[in-house]
């Protein structure tokens, strides 16, 4: 079992920044492909990066490139995000998920094996 709490959401004024921490415990957290996704109120859940093994790959959605960024410290088992230019539309609860068998499908939630219990990120105008 591996277990994922997220941390470091709160409440951001707009244009500001975050920076969102999972670590792991549990498992061989260096061979797990790592994914945030985000839900807001009333929405589907939604992928927002993703990171491979070691580091070398990460992913976006188009509409969020250039203002989030993933990262890993697998001496920590930790996944970072760092978001900025934060925009009242980015207000959601921030999840992170554990991929252990790579499939390929990064921004489908039904990769992940593993779930943390979110954290609320609430950026205001």
């Amino acid at each position: 079992q591996v277990q994922v709490p997220e941390s470091g959401g709160g409440l951001v004024q707009a244009g500001g920044s975050s920076r969102l921490s999972c670590v792991a415990s549990g498992g061989t957290f260096y061979r797990y492909f790592i994914g945030w996704f985000r839900q807001a109120p009333g929405t589907e859940r939604e992928f927002v990066a993703a990171i491979s093994w070691g580091g070398d790959y990460t992913y976006y959605p188009d509409s969020l490139k250039g203002r989030f960024t993933i990262s890993r410290d697998d001496a920590e088992n930790a996944v970072y995000l760092q978001m900025n230019d934060l925009k009242p539309e980015d207000t959601a609860v921030y999840y992170c998920a554990v991929d252990r068998n790579w499939r390929g499908q990064y921004a489908n939630e039904e990769e992940y094996d593993y779930w943390g219990q979110g954290t609320q990120v609430t950026v205001s105008s």
